[in-house]
C-alpha cells in the first residue's frame, strides 16, 4: 500500500527530520538512509520500521543536524605562524621599501589554519533517544494514510466478495437442474436411436448412467468451500492486526475451488456464473497484493 509519513523534531542544539514513503510490494524491501556519521543507528531505525510495516517497498530518509558552537572552530597557530612567515619573506623579495604584514583575513581561509572540530555526529547512540520518537511519529502517520487507502479499498474488496457471492447463489440453484437436463437429452437421445434399431433399453440402465453423470459432476462440496472461503475473507478483514498474507491464501483458495466448478459442471449457464466468481476473485487478488 502506497503512503507518506513524516516528522520533525528540533531541541538541544539538534534537529532531526525523518521521511517514509512507502509504495506497493507484496513483499518487505527496506532502504534506510541516514545523515553522514549516523549509519551505525541504520539497524535500529530498520528494526523499528520492520515491527510497523510487514508490506511494501518502504524509503526511510533520516536526516540529523546538530548546530555548530564556537568551539566547534580551533586556530593552528603554528601553521597560522608559518604561513606568515613564508608570506612576510615573499613580500620582502617583491618591495623595496619597509616589509607590511600580510592582512590577516588573507592568511585565514588557507588550508590548516582554521580546524573544524565539528562532528555532527560524534555520538549517535547519544542521540537516539530523541530521533527513536520522531521515527515512531513517522510511522504513525504513515499508518494514518496506509489505513485511509485501506478503507478504500476494503470497500471495493467487499463490493467483488458480493458479487462473487451472488453468482455462486446462482450456481447453487442452477446445479440439481443441471442433472435433470442431462437425464432428459440422453432419454430423447437414446429414444431416437433405439427406435431407429429396434432395441429396448432397460430403465435401470438409464439410471446408472445419470447417476455416473451426476456424481461426476457433483459440485456441492466445491460449493460449501468457496462460500466458506468468502465468509472467512470478510471476517478476516474486520480483524484489527495485519491480515494481508491469509487474504491472499484465502484468495487463491476461492480460485481453486472456482476453476474446480468450472471444469466438473459441465454446463454452459454455470460456466458463465464461474467466469464471474473468476473474474471478481483475480480483482480481489490483484488488491490483496498490496494489503499489509
Amino acid at each position: 500500500m502506497t503512503g507518506f509519513g513524516e516528522s520533525h523534531c528540533r531541541r538541544d542544539g539538534l534537529s532531526v527530520a525523518i521521511e517514509i514513503r512507502a509504495i506497493n510490494n507484496r513483499f518487505l524491501k527496506l532502504t534506510v538512509r541516514t545523515s553522514e556519521g549516523y549509519a551505525a543507528l541504520e539497524p535500529l531505525v530498520e528494526a523499528a520500521v520492520r515491527q510497523a510495516v510487514h508490506r511494501g517497498t518502504i524509503q526511510v530518509n533520516v536526516r540529523v543536524d546538530r548546530r555548530r558552537l564556537p568551539e566547534d572552530y580551533k586556530i593552528n597557530v603554528d601553521v597560522l605562524e608559518q604561513y606568515h612567515k613564508q608570506l612576510r619573506s615573499v613580500m620582502q623579495g617583491w618591495e623595496k621599501t619597509e616589509t607590511r604584514d600580510p592582512p590577516l583575513e588573507a592568511i585565514l581561509p588557507l588550508p590548516g589554519v582554521v580546524n573544524d572540530t565539528f562532528d555532527n555526529a560524534s555520538d549517535a547512540g547519544t542521540d537516539w533517544p530523541m530521533i527513536e520518537p520522531t521515527l515512531r511519529e513517522a510511522l504513525e502517520n504513515l499508518g494514518r494514510m496506509r489505513a485511509e487507502e485501506g478503507r478504500a479499498m476494503a470497500a471495493d474488496l467487499e463490493a467483488n466478495c458480493r458479487t462473487a457471492a451472488e453468482s455462486l447463489d446462482r450456481v447453487q440453484q442452477r446445479a440439481p437442474l443441471v442433472v435433470e437436463d442431462y437425464r432428459n437429452r440422453l432419454h430423447e437421445r437414446l429414444q431416437r436411436v433405439l427406435a431407429e434399431y429396434k432395441v429396448t433399453l432397460e430403465p435401470a440402465d438409464l439410471i446408472k448412467e445419470v447417476s455416473l453423470f451426476a456424481d461426476r459432476g457433483d459440485i456441492s462440496e466445491e460449493i460449501v468451500r468457496l462460500r466458506s472461503h468468502l465468509q472467512q475473507f470478510r471476517s478476516t478483514m474486520e480483524l484489527t492486526e495485519s491480515s494481508g498474507r491469509k487474504l491472499d491464501f484465502l484468495t487463491q483458495e476461492m480460485f481453486r475451488e472456482a476453476n474446480t466448478i468450472g471444469s466438473k459442471a459441465n454446463d454452459v449457464e454455470i460456466a458463465q456464473e464461474v467466469i464471474e466468481i473468476k473474474t471478481a476473485v483475480e480483482r480481489i487478488r490483484e488488491m490483496i497484493q498490496n494489503i499489509e
